[in-house]
């Protein structure tokens, strides 16, 4: 009787966590392919099992010929047009997701000093919150292995250091614009009275990649979901939540204190 008490209750769990194995440790930077940036020495949040799965909640990348495809290139030549100007040197800035580096993407639009010293917690809230945020793209990366665009236009990137691991990376869906997008959702939770701007900033992090021509719009626009599915998830989980707390702590002392932004913002 023991026995079978037992194997409902296994049965239970497993439906709970839909249909996943029963989790057994939190996602750690050895989860995450390093690819083009150094993970920083934390777990994430979530259990790997908590992760959401793109391949649940993502269609697959536009097929060949579809209108979807068509839209993707009109997409990826608009942004070649840009050419090397003030976008791209953004986007290069950007594609940095090592850290300190990395906090330059939402340090002048939150406008204060995003640090290890004087922000801790919003620090590390972004460094772990990176972790759970990127590793949901890559059961689809790894599914499909959609080519980049400049294998396919063969022009610049912004990173030509990277285009090694570029290539056999998938494309789809964009892990950068799932962290910029999970990131400008958690700072306007920080800063509810710049919501808007700092929302935007997360979109425009994630465009990026497509001006830097290592994704299609269609990555980046599903990079975006997995973000907004995992910070939904993020949410539901004590310790996210008490760290948030305490960042948000952390930023208005920050900014009753004045401690504006270390370096130039324009």
């Amino acid at each position: 009787m023991a026995g079978k008490k037992k194997t409902l209750l296994m049965s239970m769990l497993g439906i709970w966590a839909l249909g996943m194995a029963i989790p057994e440790a939190l996602a750690a930077p050895s989860d995450v392919p390093q690819k083009t940036f150094t993970l920083p020495a934390v777990k994430g949040y979530l259990l790997k099992a908590e992760v959401p799965n793109s391949l649940l909640i993502l269609n697959s990348p536009p097929i060949a010929g579809s209108a979807a495809e068509a839209r993707d290139k009109e997409a990826s030549e608009d942004a070649l047009r840009m050419g090397a100007g003030a976008r791209w040197s953004q986007a290069s800035a950007d594609a940095n997701l090592d850290f300190p580096n990395a906090v330059h993407a939402f340090d002048c639009v939150l406008g204060v000093e995003i640090s290890a010293t004087s922000t801790p917690k919003l620090y590390l809230l972004m460094q772990k919150s990176m972790l759970d945020l990127g590793l949901s793209t890559y059961p689809t990366k790894k599914a499909f292995q959609r080519a980049r665009p400049f294998t396919v236009n063969n022009q610049p990137i912004c990173t030509p250091e990277y285009e090694t691991v570029l290539r056999q990376d998938g494309s789809y869906p964009s892990g950068h614009s799932a962290v910029g997008f999970g990131w400008g959702l958690m700072m306007a939770n920080v800063a509810p009275e710049k919501s808007a701007e700092l929302v935007k900033r997360g979109v425009e992090f994630g465009d990026s990649r497509r001006v830097c021509n290592v994704h299609w719009l269609s990555d980046v626009e599903d990079g975006r979901l997995m973000g907004a599915a995992v910070f939904a998830r993020l949410i539901s989980v004590p310790a996210f939540r008490k760290d948030l707390a305490t960042a948000t702590k952390e930023y208005r002392h920050a900014v009753a204190a004045g401690r504006r932004p270390s370096r130039t913002c324009s």
